[in-house]
């Protein structure tokens, strides 16, 4: 029986319009009336996921900034910093990609902090972090770093932009390429589907009685933490050859159908 479903967010659980469908909160309902737990799983900001679903504050895990921040009941779980030595030198090399409308946004514990004020950059940042702040200096953060997003604004092409450059980190770091926008820079040790298996471990939980969805490649590991592994009918192909299922696409709400599937199949 599944007893824990996450999900990604973009490309995943919400539509083309970045919606969520209009029959979520039924669906959520027959969800707790099973005693199934809901997680979005998201490259977003906790703060950000808090907002989109703050009716479900006290309900759901958040598996925030690809699983280095996970909060439930708005405590946290865990978290996975960054050294401050470590921060700086992925900003040190974001730095040389600002000529290309390339912007680095550093992402907190108590919230995310930018230095450019390019409005296409900020359109596409605001999308993901709504508790943010204009530093002039990233050194005079007082946080703890949990990740470094970095945002291809204009050409919108991150896996051939950003990534060729920030996977000279790879190995001391993750560098997973979240959207056609963003590159995500993490400890080598965290990921969604590590986020998921320390979940997994809490709540005393098998692979079996697990499911998630997912399109990008930040999702990959998520694939591989579950039994019940979904790539959307819209997902990149290596997530399609990691996942055992196929779901439909976001734009026919995919999700929600597999869901639905689950309960006329009673695994849950």
């Amino acid at each position: 029986m599944i007893k824990l479903i996450m999900s990604d967010m973009d490309g995943t659980l919400l539509d083309e319009n970045g919606c969520l469908p209009e029959e979520f909160d039924e669906v959520m309902a027959e969800l707790r009336e099973r005693h199934v737990m809901f997680a979005p799983a998201s490259g977003r900001q906790y703060f950000a996921l808090l907002h989109q679903f703050r009716k479900y504050r006290d309900d759901f895990i958040f598996l925030a900034e690809n699983g280095a921040f996970v909060l439930y009941h708005e405590i946290e779980i865990f978290s996975n910093t960054m050294e401050p030595e470590t921060a700086r030198a992925v900003l040190e090399q974001a730095a040389a990609l600002e000529p290309q409308g390339i912007y680095p946004v550093l992402c907190g514990k108590k919230g995310a902090y930018v230095k450019s004020r390019y409005q296409p950059f900020l359109d596409e940042m605001t999308k993901y972090y709504t508790q943010y702040s204009f530093v002039d200096d990233f050194a005079d953060v007082d946080d703890d770093v949990i990740k470094i997003s970095i945002c291809d604004a204009v050409a919108a092409d991150a896996e051939n932009t950003i990534y060729p450059i920030m996977k000279s980190f790879e190995g001391a770091l993750q560098t997973p390429v979240s959207s056609n926008y963003w590159v995500d820079i993490m400890n080598a040790d965290i990921n969604k589907g590590l986020a998921i298996q320390q979940i997994q471990k809490t709540l005393g939980l098998l692979p079996e009685e697990c499911a998630a969805f997912g399109d990008y490649l930040n999702d990959l590991q998520m694939m591989q933490s579950v039994y019940y592994s979904f790539a959307m009918e819209n997902a990149h192909p290596a997530i399609k050859e990691a996942a055992r299922f196929q779901a439909g696409s976001n734009k026919d709400h995919g999700v929600l159908l597999a869901i639905r599937d689950f309960i006329s199949q009673k695994l849950i």
